[in-house]
Formats: C-alpha cells, sequence, structure tokens
C-alpha cells in the first residue's frame, strides 16, 4: 500500500498479469469465467462513515464472499498497525481471520477495495491456483480480483496529488486499468462509470488503450516455429472436423472448405506434416514440406 509515497507507473508487470488471465480460463474454464459477468455493484460495498465499523466491516466481506462463490467460507475481520494493506490467514477453513490497516478506522471507503484482495486469496488458495514467488502470487491475485469483477475497487482506491498519494494492491494503476479493460471488452462492462477517483479514470483510459493495442497485433508473433506449426495442425483439423458455431462464445469458428471433394488429413512418415487428401479412391499425395510421396487407400 502506497500511502504518500511515489506511486510506480506504466507496465512493469504486464507479462504476468497475461499470464494470470491464461491461467485463470486454464484453471476455472471459459464457460466458469462467464458466470461472472456482473461485477460488484457499488452500493453493495458502500461504507459510510456513520455506519458501525465491525458490523460494516463484516458486511462486506460477506459480500465479496457471495461474490466470489465461497458459500461456506466465513471472514473474520480484525484491525492493526501494519504496513500493509490487510494480511489473510489461509487455513483449511471454513472460517478465515483477515486483519486490515489501521488506517482503514478512518478510511472506511476503501475497506471493500482491501478485502476484494484478500477474499481472492481464499478463492485462489480453494483453487489450488498459485504463482511461484510472492510478488509472482500477488500479480496473479490482484489480476483475478479485477477479472472477475471486484478490482474495479482497487482501481478507485488510487488517488495522487501534489501532496499525497494512495494505491492499494501490486499492479501500477495502467495495469488495473489494463485488465479492466480486458475484461470490458469481453463482458460489454463499462466500469468507468463507478469511478470516484479522477486519476482511476485516466488510468483505466491507458489501460484500455493497450487492450486495444494488443488486438491490433498479428497472431503468433511470439511463438516459435513449433507454436506456428501447432497452430496450422489445429486449424486443418478444425476446418476438417467442426462446423461453424456449434460451441457458441470460442474465439475462433473455422468454416470447412467445401469447395471439391472431401478431404481427410494424414501425417507425414518423415516429417510428419498434414497431408491434405480426398476421402475415397487411391491416393498418392507430396508434403509441401519435405516432398515425400505418400500413396494409401481411402
Amino acid at each position: 500500500m502506497a500511502n504518500g509515497g511515489p506511486v510506480e507507473h506504466g507496465y512493469p508487470h504486464l507479462d504476468t498479469v497475461r499470464a494470470s488471465i491464461t491461467a485463470l480460463y486454464k484453471r476455472l474454464s471459459y464457460d466458469t469465467i462467464h458466470t461472472f459477468a456482473t461485477s460488484v455493484a457499488p452500493a453493495d460495498v458502500a461504507f459510510a462513515d456513520i455506519d458501525d465499523l465491525h458490523l460494516g466491516a463484516q458486511r462486506v466481506a460477506r459480500e465479496m464472499v457471495r461474490h466470489y462463490r465461497l458459500p461456506d467460507a466465513r471472514m473474520i475481520i480484525g484491525f492493526r498497525e501494519m504496513t500493509h494493506a490487510a494480511n489473510v490467514e489461509l487455513a483449511a477453513g471454513p472460517e478465515y481471520f483477515i486483519e486490515l490497516n489501521d488506517r482503514f478506522r478512518t478510511h472506511r471507503r476503501d475497506i471493500g477495495a482491501a478485502l476484494a484482495h484478500e477474499v481472492m486469496h481464499v478463492y485462489l488458495h480453494r483453487l489450488d491456483l498459485s504463482f511461484p514467488g510472492t510478488r509472482d502470487n500477488e500479480i496473479l491475485t490482484d489480476t483475478a480480483a479485477t477479472y472477475l469483477g471486484a478490482g474495479w475497487l482497487l482501481l478507485d482506491a488510487f488517488r495522487e496529488d501534489a501532496a499525497s498519494s494512495q494505491k492499494l494492491g501490486y499492479l501500477t494503476p495502467e495495469e488495473f486499468g489494463y485488465v479492466l479493460a480486458k475484461r470490458a471488452l469481453v463482458f460489454g462492462e463499462d466500469p468507468s462509470i463507478w469511478f470516484t477517483s479522477p486519476q482511476a479514470y485516466t488510468a483505466y483510459t491507458k489501460g484500455m488503450a493497450q487492450a486495444r493495442r494488443d488486438e491490433q497485433q498479428p497472431p503468433l508473433t511470439a511463438a516459435g516455429w513449433a507454436g506456428r506449426r501447432r497452430y496450422a495442425k489445429d486449424r486443418r483439423y478444425a476446418q476438417d472436423h467442426h462446423a461453424p458455431g456449434s460451441h457458441p462464445g470460442v474465439p475462433y469458428a473455422f468454416t470447412p472448405d467445401t469447395r471439391g471433394p472431401l478431404r481427410v488429413s494424414f501425417p507425414c512418415p518423415t516429417c510428419h506434416q498434414r497431408i491434405r487428401v480426398p476421402v475415397r479412391g487411391r491416393v498418392r499425395a507430396r508434403c509441401a514440406l519435405c516432398r515425400t510421396v505418400l500413396e494409401c487407400d481411402t
């Protein structure tokens, strides 16, 4: 938690952020992630100064538990002096103890942001999803909380002026904006309407610009020879075996080539490149890569 000190900007953790989003899809699946299409509503985590401190913190923690779908997790909230914003004890459950920085006694509007991060620790702990090293694991937690609909609170807690600054989480403001933009492009959601911090809105617009640049990059630019060959093989397989639209929401839909006779693919015995040949009849084909001649009956 930056409190009055300099706030780091830019995209120093972008590779880890992208790896975190990929890990979420691998662990949760596309369908499960789309059950988080609705973000935490501002009214559900609102915290007025007249609210009881401990009862209000418990209420916001229960809302985070509900949002992350942790039905049997109970959060016990306490406050003490510490360097970091918060800390959670990851035990076997069902009770988890969360300690919040004493600063939140008077900055109650940001309690929801701190709990979004800490309850996500519990969620990832139960999923058994983690990255090696404290730094990368904290970046995974921030990214997961943001991509699954609660992290806009973390970005909204960012405030900076000539006299003071505050930022929660391990991502930079622009990286929080980037993850929020990635989520917005997937779910058609505009989180900027919830921001109370003008600096958060600026960071979100910068993150959206970075996310848009990602979409303009040609595919497989970072892939090696083997990755491009594997992609070409999978694409040909999809063209031969899957009709478009058979899996709604998948990022790609390939249309099989219906011109001419129906064809199937065989591996070249020398280089294993797939060779497409007609389904019926005696076939004599030549591999385009190594020029090996393949003869077979189909």
